[in-house]
């Protein structure tokens, strides 16, 4: 690993620093290593940076952990997906509080023309199971990628359904990859890493607390086009997961049960409340994706404007206008975006490798996208 990527990872073991923090360090340094670079005055005067920090980021302890991280990580063959990489989930990039970095093992391309995430109840029937396993086996003909979070009911009953047609599936995790929980799924997690994976954004050796199990769901909902809600009690993760994806502006599915059922009462109360489609086949999938009008085995080859926000979709038209680089403050004048807002919005295209920021806050596209 060069320094670059190695001070992206002791950035990430520095105690205090979200995802968010990190990349706002990076953007106002230039690079992760100029961060470690900068001297105590300046990094007190970055917002949200304290004294604490700033001596954690200037001792060497972030880099003795991110260099025995590393070592541990190949040994074990995972591989680090840094938010820049192009390995990286490219939906999940675009999300404000996406990781900084995830832990990966498994061969399934996560950045695959279809991924679907499938949560449910823990608690789950013998409905929810053959229901569960039967949209498994009808999804396996558009050559999907299935997300779940390993949990058990209807979570593990995606994961072993995928298994069984064939399926690539992703089980995010709430602790460390290297921690399997709960262990009774070991078994199907080892089998998984076959043709999907496991995917966290927790160093090694961290536990599953319980305050991590709803940031993980962002990760389900974040990386997914679609999340399928399959039972689910009033109250309950899978309800969070439903929350998650809506506010990301991703399509949510509701299976129907029974109205004097308990495990159906959340997504029946999703569908009543317009907060998911209405899912009795795939062909209700098919049609609100628009699937049926892809052809189900072409990947996507390349970027358009049609992957990005609408705000997004302005800033990267005007910069395509220019073959040199624009001042932020007429870019901001030119796509009228307050600074404050196209700050971020230009650090997040730049964490995506859409543009560069250059010396004299200016900025100009890196990739092509049309």
């Amino acid at each position: 690993m060069n320094q670059e990527r190695l001070s992206q990872l002791a950035l990430n073991f520095i105690p205090g620093l979200g995802s968010y923090s990190i990349k706002q360090l990076v953007s106002y340094a230039g690079s992760a290593h100029q961060v470690f670079k900068l001297p105590k005055a300046k990094l007190l005067k970055i917002p949200g940076i304290g004294k604490v920090i700033a001596d954690s980021i200037l001792n060497n302890q972030p880099f003795s952990r991110a260099e025995e991280e590393l070592k541990r990580s190949e040994a074990a063959g995972v591989q680090i997906l840094l938010h820049t990489d192009q390995e990286y989930p490219k939906r999940l990039r675009q999300i404000n509080d996406a990781p900084s970095l995830l832990y990966y093992k498994g061969k399934a391309n996560l950045n695959t023309s279809k991924v679907v995430s499938i949560v449910g109840t823990r608690n789950a029937t013998s409905y929810g199971k053959e229901v569960t396993d039967d949209l498994v086996k009808e999804l396996a003909k558009h050559q999907v990628l299935v997300v779940s979070g390993l949990a058990y009911g209807i979570d593990i009953q995606a994961h072993k359904s995928s298994l069984k047609y064939k399926v690539p599936t992703i089980g995010v995790m709430a602790s460390g990859i290297n921690i399997i929980y709960p262990a009774i799924h070991k078994e199907t997690a080892f089998k998984m890493q076959d043709e999907g994976g496991l995917l966290t954004e927790h160093a090694l050796d961290t536990k599953p607390d319980p305050h991590k199990f709803p940031a993980r769901n962002r990760i389900i909902a974040g990386m997914s086009d679609a999340t399928i809600i399959i039972e689910a009690a009033k109250k309950g993760g899978a309800l969070i997961t439903a929350d998650i994806a809506n506010s990301y502006n991703k399509d949510v599915f509701a299976i129907p049960g029974k109205v004097t059922d308990p495990f159906s009462e959340g997504c029946n109360n999703l569908i009543k409340q317009n907060k998911a489609h209405l899912l009795t086949n795939l062909a209700d999938l098919e049609y609100i994706m628009n699937w049926e009008e892809k052809d189900a085995l072409t990947e996507e080859s390349h970027i358009t404007l049609e992957d990005f926000t609408q705000e997004e979709q302005i800033i990267i038209s005007e910069l395509n206008k220019e073959s040199n680089a624009i001042l932020i403050d007429n870019l901001s004048w030119r796509t009228n975006i307050s600074i404050n807002r196209l700050s971020s919005l230009l650090l997040n295209l730049e964490f995506q490798g859409i543009i560069k920021s250059l010396p004299g806050k200016r900025y100009q596209v890196t990739k092509s996208v049309y």
